[in-house]
């Protein structure tokens, strides 16, 4: 049953070929016999996902059901779910339970998926590895010494070993489909403000954005579906309608304009990645799609500013964790001052304290305008990049990162060297547009990823451009070795 996709479980539900309680029992059992390897899951709520497994069989058995009942599926531990752990992989939240559910929580649970346990992640968020967890680094399935990407490093591992079928992540620059390229998968960044963030814990609020990791675009479509809308909660959501994004996921190909940006091809792309990419595009010229080559001349910009922008909103989004209100206290603090620092000192982990350092720099007296506006500025021109790039394409296409999975410890000394992982996806976040990274070859054994760009609120046009090409290969359908 582990090797069936969403929409596989999907049928095999509706058609009584399985119960909702048996699929959940069979994944809990994956995930006790091989998550030691992986360390994915932060929690695992097996009493509760056999509860909610029980509940959605009767509303199959009711003919209530929609397609995601009775589908297991795992949180990114940064989802607020009540009752249960919700720590944001940091010491400072270990114990804090939360007493509410995020809106993307309740929106699956009132589909009737079942929840199987929250993944491991970099500490809020920060990192593109999944090394700096206070829960301990995740190993990538395919290479078990290497990283699964990050910060949804857990939610990819899982997914891709098969212990999920499917899972959320939250993408600030690059963090869903930075770590889908590493480990495989089909990973999707909406539009900012398409996904509510209302009860996703706070990163960098003008980059956050929620969406999901599957096997295929065919999967993510039925994701996506349950997760985007508005939410009057959340001050930057965005009431638009929702399309049915399984709909034109068959639509043809012909006459499909996909832009190459040169500067995506450039010095620092290794060699056989782009060597995939190149025959990804090539399978994409065979289905109709014409190729233009663009420039998004500000893109060697996007590290610099988002490592400005980033951090400074980090720092004041961390601020609320003081060691008074909840979250970590330390012991015996002798006055407020001491509270403060050691509480944040001992609850924080090395690469959350040098963003919010970053940030506090960038925010202070006499630096403002010489950093976070000038950062704020630069955002601008590209985004500017972008809306001239789809005045002339439909789509955009390169590669998702630089090279494959790098090995564990590899960049932990050298933080310029870690970020510069995201150098293909950040961008994307600056602009708040969508994005998505798919399956599209093997390095050394490890996977490759396809990044595919949309304009604003254009998921559905990704996804059918992704279903496509997964249509006419099957990378999407390749397992780790050693998780079949």
């Amino acid at each position: 049953m582990h090797n069936k996709t969403v929409s596989e479980l999907s049928a095999g539900l509706h058609g009584g070929e399985f119960s909702s309680e048996e699929l959940a029992a069979h994944f809990l059992r994956r995930i006790e016999a091989h998550d030691a390897q992986l360390n994915s899951f932060i929690s695992v709520t097996g009493d509760r996902a056999l509860e909610m497994a029980r509940a959605a069989d009767q509303r199959l058995a009711r003919g209530e059901a929609g397609p995601l009942t009775g589908v297991p599926l795992a949180q990114k531990d940064i989802f607020c779910t009540e009752g249960v752990r919700t720590s944001c992989a940091s010491r400072m939240l270990d114990g804090f339970i939360s007493p509410y559910d995020a809106t993307t929580v309740a929106q699956f649970n009132a589909a009737g998926a079942v929840m199987l346990g929250k993944t491991n992640m970099d500490e809020f968020a920060m990192g593109s590895s999944n090394e700096t967890s206070f829960y301990g680094a995740v190993h990538n399935p395919w290479n078990l010494d290497t990283v699964p990407g990050g910060s949804s490093g857990g939610s990819a591992a899982a997914v891709a070993a098969r212990l999920a079928p499917a899972a959320t992540g939250t993408d600030t620059g690059g963090s869903i489909r930075q770590p889908a390229a590493l480990c495989g998968l089909t990973g999707l960044k909406p539009t900012y403000g398409r996904v509510s963030r209302y009860g996703m814990i706070a990163f960098a609020s003008s980059l956050d954005q929620g969406g999901p990791m599957t096997r295929s675009a065919e999967d993510a479509a039925l994701l996506l579906q349950v997760m985007a809308g508005f939410d009057a909660r959340d001050s930057t959501s965005v009431d638009t309608p929702v399309p049915d994004y399984s709909a034109g996921l068959n639509e043809s190909l012909e006459g499909l304009k996909i832009g190459l940006p040169k500067e995506y091809f450039a010095e620092g792309l290794d060699a056989s990645v782009g060597t995939a990419i190149e025959e990804a595009v090539n399978e994409y010229r065979k289905l109709g799609a014409s190729i233009v080559e663009i420039s998004l001349p500000n893109t060697h910009l996007a590290v610099p500013t988002y490592y400005v922008v980033a951090p400074a909103e980090c720092s004041s989004n961390l601020s609320r964790f003081d060691g008074v209100r909840y979250g970590y206290r330390c012991d015996n603090p002798v006055d407020l001052t001491d509270l403060y620092k050691r509480s944040r000192g001992e609850g924080f982990g090395a690469e959350v304290k040098r963003r919010i350092m970053i940030g506090t720099y960038a925010l202070s007296s006499g630096y403002y305008d010489a950093y976070y506006l000038q950062a704020q500025k630069i955002r601008h021109l590209i985004s500017d990049d972008f809306r001239r790039a789809f005045t002339e394409v439909d789509v955009i296409m390169g590669p998702t990162t630089p090279a494959v999975a790098f090995e564990l410890n590899a960049h932990t000394d050298d933080p310029v060297a870690m970020y510069l992982s995201d150098i293909y996806t950040i961008a994307v976040n600056l602009a708040g547009l969508p994005a998505m990274s798919i399956p599209a070859g093997f390095v050394g054994g490890l996977p490759v990823g396809l990044q595919i760009i949309g304009d604003y609120f254009a998921e559905q046009r990704l996804l059918n451009v992704a279903h496509r090409y997964q249509q006419a290969t099957d990378w999407h359908r390749h397992s780790p070795a050693n998780f079949d």
